[in-house]
């Protein structure tokens, strides 16, 4: 079980002010945080619950979440 808080400020504080920034600005980016805010805490929320990590949908949306961060840090950066 991880109780780790993945939000993009605490795994990304170097970038606090363009997070910020860009969710005002740019109306894809804004879409992206959105949809990784939702599915971290979806995850985070299973993951307290203990679900096997076999199962194939939890599995998708992990890998989802690494992706949408991946894709997130490239527009940061």
């Amino acid at each position: 079980m991880s109780d780790l808080n993945h939000s993009l400020y605490n795994d990304f504080p170097q970038y606090a002010e363009r997070i910020r920034q860009l969710k005002q600005e740019d109306e894809n980016f804004a879409r992206l945080a959105s949809e990784y805010h939702k599915l971290d805490h979806s995850v985070r929320g299973l993951e307290m619950r203990d679900i096997p990590t076999s199962d194939e949908n939890f599995e998708q949306m992990k890998l989802r979440r690494v992706q949408l961060k991946d894709q997130i840090l490239r527009m940061l950066q």
